[in-house]
């Protein structure tokens, strides 16, 4: 065994890509990025060069300009550039949500006119449903969207964008009562509008606003904003699949591949943790020998390799029942769920296997101690993961009596 976290039944196509993808994440990516993240710097350059290697489209068809590839395969990426600096995964994982959703429930003209370019990454993508009053409780989204001629007029404030200034091309969740009487299930109003914008913050259309970025803990680098729409117009035909009443769905769609997409970041920041733990542990000294020789530091790396393991399998196992077309929201929130977890474990032991100097912004492990919480809230706090793991094990398990 070379490493952890092998991937069993890849083709040649699927590893010479994560070759590709690794080996640009250890020349390009872990020398810098913790000199980029301490200055909460975009990385400009690297994203670049993930253009150059056609990431941005790894998922869209080939019809439009991209790979072609399987979530699997976009996954197991996403695994390898958050090993190297979780904040790079992000930029790519709100853009592929966008395109994932405009390939399954756009329109024609709309896979038309932004598919190709979001497979060249000249159009780049942010989505938002959280608002400031709320988190998972996507029912209680008060944006609106009011029909007005050929035209949209939205009104709203929404939060946490990941994107939301380097983007181009954002889809919101707002409220739309067309057609949806008063009475009608909360998620049953509900429409995804496509919002083309400049990049940049300030007013970056008429009626849209973005402020400057969130100062977050971690997760530096990627911009983090709110979204303010007063009375934003847009034409009707950027309603997401021409019909208004459809955006929870679409969402909640594009929200089960970003969990799958979020294990394989946890997946990728604990086998860096793992990394960097292993090689510590074999450097540093006490009582006369390596601490790696101590039994205490052998348990601890036992279980490390362990939960890196076993994350990596439900990701990949959630990810192939994508593929197949079966429906994978149980597999994708015990992903999501294990594979964040495990990952703030290995973490936290990694940076106790560093003792003093995992302290000391000189250390790797630090940053990694301040990325790895964010993944507890990501696309779902562990606790909606547990309520959806919960709910969908009544649905097979039904007592019959």
């Amino acid at each position: 065994m070379t490493r952890l976290a092998q991937t069993a039944g890849l083709n040649d196509i699927q590893r010479e890509i994560l070759s590709t993808v690794r080996d640009f994440v250890d020349k390009e990516i872990i020398p810098v990025a913790t000199q980029l993240e301490h200055r909460d710097e975009y990385p400009t350059e690297i994203v670049e060069g993930l253009k150059e290697l056609g990431l941005f489209g790894l998922m869209i068809p080939e019809e439009y300009g991209g790979l072609g590839e399987s979530l699997l395969t976009y996954a197991l990426c996403v695994e390898e550039i958050a090993r190297g600096w979780m904040s790079v995964s992000g930029i790519i994982n709100t853009h592929f949500i966008v395109a994932y959703m405009l390939k399954q429930h756009g329109t024609q003209e709309q896979k038309d006119s932004f598919l190709p370019r979001m497979a060249l990454g000249e159009v780049r993508g942010a989505f938002s449903m959280s608002e400031p009053a709320l988190g998972s409780d996507v029912s209680a989204i008060t944006s609106k969207g009011v029909r007005e001629g050929d035209e949209y007029v939205l009104n709203g404030q929404k939060m946490w964008l990941t994107n939301g200034g380097t983007s181009t091309l954002v889809a919101v969740l707002a409220r739309s009562d067309e057609g949806h009487p008063e009475g009608t299930a909360p998620h049953k109003s509900m429409t995804t509008f496509l919002i083309e914008k400049e990049p940049g913050f300030g007013e970056v259309r008429p009626g849209l606003t973005i402020p400057g970025k969130i100062d977050k803990m971690g997760y530096k680098g990627v911009d983090t904003t709110e979204l303010i729409m007063d009375d934003l117009r847009i034409p009707a035909n950027r309603v997401l699949g021409g019909t208004t009443g459809r955006g929870f769905y679409q969402m909640m769609d594009g929200v089960e591949v970003g969990r799958v997409n979020v294990a394989a970041r946890g997946c990728g920041v604990a086998q860096r943790a793992f990394e960097l733990g292993v090689s510590y542990a074999q450097q540093r000294h006490t009582f006369g020998k390596p601490i790696a020789q101590h039994q205490a530091i052998q348990f601890k790396l036992a279980e490390m390799a362990t939960k890196v393991e076993a994350a990596h399998a439900m990701m990949v196992n959630a990810a192939r029942k994508k593929d197949s077309g079966e429906r994978n929201d149980l597999e994708a929130g015990m992903a999501k769920y294990l594979a964040s977890e495990y990952c703030k474990e290995v973490v936290e032991d990694a940076f106790r296997i560093h003792g003093g100097y995992g302290f000391s912004k000189e250390y790797e492990i630090e940053r990694l101690y301040r990325e790895a919480p964010m993944l507890l809230i990501g696309e779902g706090t562990a606790e909606i993961q547990k309520m959806i793991i919960g709910r969908r094990l009544l649905e097979e398990y039904r007592f019959q009596g």
